[in-house]
């Protein structure tokens, strides 16, 4: 299942890539411990202060658990429905 964790990050901007990068690895230390979790992308939106992080995982726990490891407060987290980017080609006709 896919899950979107929330969380509020100031206008004085921490270090985003760094952020991304301990939710990574704490989604990873996780998983090699046994927890159904993965950290897919985080996506920032500067005007509302809101950051969205995209994990794979077992259940919101995992993810709640992935993101107190980080040490990243979620304000949410909510299941997803992932959309494929890809889209069938119409059939040709003769």
């Amino acid at each position: 299942m896919h899950y979107v964790a929330e969380f509020y990050v100031s206008s004085a901007r921490p270090d985003l890539a760094e952020m991304a990068g301990k939710a990574h690895a704490a989604a990873d230390e996780l998983a090699h411990e046994g927890t159904a979790v993965r950290f897919v992308r985080a996506i920032f939106v500067p005007e509302d202060e809101s950051c969205f992080a995209l994990y794979e995982a077992g259940s919101p726990e995992a993810v709640a658990d992935a993101g107190e490891r980080a040490e990243i407060p979620f304000d949410r987290i909510r299941e997803a429905v992932a959309v494929p980017t890809e889209h069938p080609r119409p059939k040709e006709t003769s």
